[in-house]
């Protein structure tokens, strides 16, 4: 219908409802504006909200991975601490061990300082040693020199049976020794002295016999003269006499011999 067409009374309620509608319009669409802007808002908003829930769900999984970090290293202090108690443990023992090889080690060395001076002992006595004896000079072993000193120190004491024992124990166990020239000479003051005469004479001539060089020789000659004097063999101690005045006209015992001499004529 063409508005020319209309009553009068349409055409007014027609251009009034335009106007209204004209009127309205703006708002309508301010309306719809609105809407848009808080649609967007809202998508916005919850695309924050969003977020930050990740943010925070990202933050609760950060504090349950650190907290298991922490869970795991308490487990691994404590496991280290476990660890170090046997450590110390071990040390504690190794640290008796020590001490305890230590000490054996102290008394192993101990022992064989003992043993090597043995060894040092017992050499030395097998070892020669130069002595000096009736002004003659050789070398002797220890045991040697012991037993010698020994058997003279009885003839001192006055034990002549046990001297002249001792004595030839000695020639016996040291046949060649350097000390039995004068073995033999104080074995025969030891025979003599417990007045066994045939014996000190078979001493006395022996020592003059084998070693006629001998410092004890002449006094071994003038003991022989006094043994042939005990067994009344005074003839044969005047020859004696003379022998050792001529073979040692020097030695101290040529005067006591010349004066025997004497009183046997």
């Amino acid at each position: 219908m063409r508005m020319g067409a209309l009553p009068m009374r349409w055409r007014g309620l027609t251009a009034a409802a335009f106007l209204a509608l004209g009127l309205a319009s703006p708002v309508a669409n301010a309306g719809l504006f609105d809407d848009a802007e808080a649609r967007r808002a809202i998508i916005d908003l919850r695309e924050k909200v969003s977020k930050l829930m990740e943010q925070q769900r990202a933050r609760e999984t950060e504090s349950a991975a650190a907290a298991e970090q922490i869970v795991q290293l308490k487990r691994n202090l404590f496991d280290l601490n476990g660890q170090l108690e046997l450590t110390r443990g071990e040390l504690a023992k190794l640290r008796g061990q020590n001490e305890q090889l230590a000490q054996e080690l102290a008394e192993l060395q101990r022992v064989q300082k003992d043993i090597r001076q043995g060894i040092d002992d017992r050499m030395r006595r097998l070892e020669p040693q130069s002595v000096n004896v009736d002004g003659k000079e050789f070398t002797a072993d220890q045991d040697e020199t012991r037993q010698f000193e020994e058997a003279l120190a009885l003839l001192r004491k006055g034990d002549f049976a046990g001297a002249a024992s001792g004595f030839s124990a000695f020639q016996r166990r040291y046949p060649s020794s350097g000390y039995n020239e004068s073995v033999l000479f104080w074995m025969g003051n030891a025979l003599f002295a417990k007045r066994d005469y045939r014996e000190a004479l078979t001493s006395f001539r022996t020592l003059v016999s084998n070693a006629p060089t001998h410092p004890r020789a002449p006094e071994a000659m003038l003991s022989v003269a006094s043994c042939q004097v005990e067994l009344k063999d005074v003839k044969g101690a005047r020859r004696t006499l003379d022998d050792l005045l001529r073979q040692y006209p020097k030695s101290e015992a040529a005067q006591p011999a010349k004066e025997r001499l004497a009183a046997l004529k």
